[in-house]
């Protein structure tokens, strides 16, 4: 006999609202990465001038490889420009790095909601890989508490997901801030600049809406599982 599970369509949601922002980033950072700023600085430069501007010395820019992998390393001190990114002078890669820069000047800061996240990641990492062969082993061995156990464990790594969306559109807005107030970009860029990192940002929220999904089939599959037995 066949089983079919009902909670197979909630993962077919998740990966269809995964492609679509994932396209639409593409697209959209594509679009932009074609129209060159008219300061005629590159990524890189923008970076360099932005740190500077912001008061922040004790941070390093580096090269990392890849399309799109640019990230701020809080702990290292480090903003890590991708190969599409760093020596790009389009206003898709310098808003980009300015994104960046607005987690380092988050750091700089010290943002509270930044330095919690950080504390948490080794609990999560720990959390999240242990949570799906709990759960398995649970709804196998029919044991439903060891099973609500892995679910919990698997709802941190929701809960880092949605500590990252505030974070992720404060970087944004300090990147906004800090390329209008310096005179990097102009008024017509910074709109481009916007819909660049708009796109970006949908991406965390279509990884926190997935996680969601995934939560609520485990859920299912633990509840009818119950159910069986």
């Amino acid at each position: 006999m066949y089983y079919y599970d009902s909670s197979y369509i909630l993962v077919i949601i998740a990966a269809v609202i995964t492609l679509a922002v994932q396209a639409y980033m593409t697209s959209t950072f594509n679009k932009y990465q074609q129209i060159v700023s008219k300061s005629g600085i590159s990524a890189y430069e923008a970076a360099k001038r932005i740190l500077a501007g912001s008061g922040i010395t004790n941070v390093q820019i580096g090269h990392v490889d890849g399309n799109l992998t640019d990230h701020y390393a809080p702990t290292k001190k480090e903003l890590n420009l991708s190969d599409a990114t760093y020596s790009s002078r389009s206003i898709a890669s310098i808003g980009v790095a300015a994104h960046e820069c607005g987690h380092a000047i988050q750091d700089n800061k010290n943002m509270a909601l930044l330095s919690f996240q950080m504390s948490i990641v080794p609990v999560v990492s720990f959390a999240s890989k242990l949570s799906i062969p709990v759960i398995l082993v649970g709804i196998v061995l029919g044991m439903m508490g060891l099973t609500q156990v892995g679910i919990i464990l698997f709802a941190t790594t929701l809960l880092y997901q949605l500590l990252t969306l505030p974070i992720e559109f404060n970087a944004s807005n300090n990147a906004i801030t800090v390329l209008r107030e310096q005179g990097i970009m102009d008024e017509s860029e910074l709109y481009g600049v916007k819909k660049v990192l708009t796109a970006a940002a949908l991406t965390y929220v279509a990884a926190a809406a997935s996680t969601i999904l995934q939560l609520l089939r485990f859920v299912m599959i633990a509840s009818g599982s119950r159910r069986r037995n």
